[in-house]
């Protein structure tokens, strides 16, 4: 059996004093793809934001690649990024600055010192996305899915086990999420790294099936059936 990635047990995801997720109970193992859906303010964001902990989790018990989440501070909280990779909707790239300073950024802050590897590892990252040629250029000068797939390239930087995934065909047009979605399904089943995918799309879930979770009145329902809604 993989190893577990993700395991929750009884816990209460809380947004300040609010209780949003209770009894929470949820593992995920490498290589699995696990979608998160549910209705805005149904907590998706907040369960996403405590597995990589810019939410505390303050009651019940959490491990994250084995991170311990009742334990992490702000020494541990670096470690712990550098196992996940996080792809959100809207890329988040520095604009002042092309795609490999982009990654080279991150590198750099992730604690990454040898140049070398440094430009082995971004040649690797931009080729596993399909964007070996575009290093040099500037955010503006790509499309919406180049910039998706240089958000993903930098969510492989430290080759993470998990991929916490927002929203990441959000902004996209259907042909465009279809590349981004083939991408990320090859990812999870080439490096054996779980992704979990929150998304509104009902359609890339139907298109593209996998394990689905639910937020719903304030519980974390698994296996959840999807209709088109």
């Amino acid at each position: 059996m993989t190893e577990p990635i993700i395991t929750l047990r009884n816990a209460n995801i809380y947004q300040g004093n609010n209780l949003i997720l209770q009894n929470v109970n949820l593992t995920v193992h490498s290589g699995e793809f696990v979608y998160l859906v549910g209705k805005t303010g149904t907590g998706k964001s907040s369960l996403l934001k405590t597995l990589y902990g810019e939410l505390e989790l303050r009651e019940g018990e959490g491990q994250v690649a084995g991170f311990n989440l009742r334990e992490l501070n702000w020494k541990k909280m670096p470690y712990l990024r550098r196992n996940l990779g996080i792809v959100f909707q809207d890329f988040q790239l520095l604009t002042d600055r092309n795609v490999h300073d982009n990654l080279k950024f991150v590198l750099k802050a992730t604690g990454w010192k040898d140049e070398k590897l440094m430009e082995e590892k971004i040649n690797d990252v931009l080729g596993k996305v399909g964007l070996k040629s575009k290093g040099f250029k500037m955010p503006f000068e790509l499309s919406g899915g180049e910039q998706q797939r240089v958000d993903i390239a930098r969510a492989l930087l430290n080759s993470p086990k998990l991929i916490l995934a927002d929203e990441p065909t959000g902004n996209l047009d259907p042909e465009t999420s279809d590349e981004i979605m083939q991408l990320l399904f090859q990812i999870c089943d080439d490096y054996k790294t779980a992704v979990v995918m929150a998304t509104h799309d009902y359609l890339v879930v139907n298109k593209y099936p996998a394990r689905t979770l639910r937020t719903e009145g304030g519980r974390l329902i698994d296996n959840a059936t999807i209709n088109i809604e």
